[in-house]
C-alpha cells in the first residue's frame, strides 16, 4: 500500500491515512466535480470521504448578503450587550469557553449587528442568543458581505456524491461547530446533524455543551447509516488535517491573516488565490 501512495500527498493520523483533495475556490452554482473526480480516482472500497459544509453550501448558492439587513434593536442588544460584554467578560470566562472565542467576542465589529439580524430572521431567537457561530452560518469563506448558510439536505448530497463515485465508500458532510456528550447522549446547537445526534438546540444546547464533553466536529449528513462514534472519529480526523493548514480560515479574524483583506472586502478572486482543501479521503491502515 505504501508504494501506491508514494506519488499521492498524504499524512498519517494514528491508524488512518488522510489524503487531501485540493481545489480552487468552489463558486456559487458550481458543481462539486473538483471533489468528485479526484475521489473517483483515489478512493478505494471502505474509504471515507469527509467534506466541509461551506463548499457544499456555496455550490448550492446558499448565500445571504448581510448588507441588505438593517439591524433591529434586538440585534444590536444581542451583539453589544449580550455577546460582546456579558459573554465576552462575564459568562464566557465563568463557563471557561475558549480564550480565543472570548477575545473575539470582546472585539466584535459593528458589522456583527447585521449578522445577528440575519440569524434572528432566518433561525430565530434560540440561535441568535448563541454568542458566536450561530446556526452554523459561515462568515469567513464567502465574498464581500455575503455569508453561507448550512447546506440544504446534506444527507441527500452525500448519497448523490457516493453514487457518482461508484464505489463502496462512505461520504460525510461535516461542520466544525461542536457536538457534545452528556450522560451518553449526543447533542449539538446546530440546526441539523446525523441521526443519533440531537440537533437544533440553539443557545440552550450551547450552554449545556459548556458543561458537557466536547466531542469535536458535527457530522451533518452521511451517505450511510453510521454509528455516531465512528462518524465523530472521521469528522475529527478531517478537522485535525484542516487545523494543520496555513490557509485555514476558521474565524472572521483569520481572514485578513490569510488573504490580506478585510472580511467585507474579500473578493472571489481573493478566495480563489489560495489552495482550498474542501474534502479529505480517510483510509484505515491495514
Amino acid at each position: 500500500m505504501t508504494s501506491e501512495l508514494d506519488n499521492i500527498k498524504h499524512v498519517k493520523n494514528g491508524d488512518y491515512i488522510v489524503i487531501p483533495i485540493e481545489t480552487g475556490y468552489i463558486k456559487p452554482n458550481e458543481n462539486l466535480d473538483c471533489i468528485i473526480e479526484p475521489a473517483k480516482r483515489l478512493m478505494e472500497d471502505n474509504d471515507y470521504l469527509v467534506i466541509a459544509e461551506t463548499p457544499v453550501s456555496v455550490s448550492q448558492n446558499r448565500l445571504v448578503d448581510e448588507a441588505l439587513y438593517t439591524p433591529s434593536l434586538t440585534a444590536k442588544f444581542l451583539t453589544v450587550v449580550w455577546s460582546k460584554y456579558l459573554w465576552g467578560y462575564i459568562l464566557g470566562p465563568l463557563l471557561k469557553i475558549k480564550k480565543r472565542t472570548i477575545m473575539n467576542l470582546r472585539k466584535l465589529p459593528k458589522e456583527t449587528e447585521a449578522h445577528k439580524e440575519v440569524v434572528l430572521q432566518l433561525y430565530g431567537l434560540k440561535h441568535a442568543l448563541k454568542p458566536a457561530s450561530e446556526a452554523g452560518i459561515d462568515l469567513s469563506n464567502a465574498p464581500g458581505t455575503f455569508v453561507s448558510l448550512l447546506p440544504e439536505n446534506p444527507e441527500k448530497v452525500a448519497k448523490e456524491i457516493k453514487k457518482e463515485i461508484g464505489k463502496e465508500v462512505c461520504v460525510m458532510i461535516i461542520d466544525t461547530d461542536a457536538t457534545y456528550m452528556k450522560n451518553g447522549k449526543y447533542f449539538t446547537a446546530l440546526p441539523i446533524a446525523i441521526e443519533g445526534i440531537d440537533a437544533d438546540n440553539g443557545f440552550l444546547g450551547y450552554v449545556r455543551g459548556q458543561l458537557s464533553e466536547n466531542m469535536g466536529s458535527t457530522p451533518l449528513g452521511c451517505s450511510e447509516k453510521i454509528d455516531v462514534e465512528t462518524a465523530l472519529k472521521m469528522a475529527n480526523i478531517a478537522e485535525d488535517y484542516q487545523k494543520s493548514l496555513s490557509t485555514e480560515m476558521k474565524t472572521i479574524h483569520s481572514v485578513k491573516e490569510v488573504l490580506g483583506s478585510e472580511i467585507d472586502e474579500v473578493t472571489i478572486e481573493d478566495l480563489d488565490s489560495i489552495t482550498h482543501t474542501p474534502a479529505v479521503i480517510i483510509r484505515k491502515v491495514l
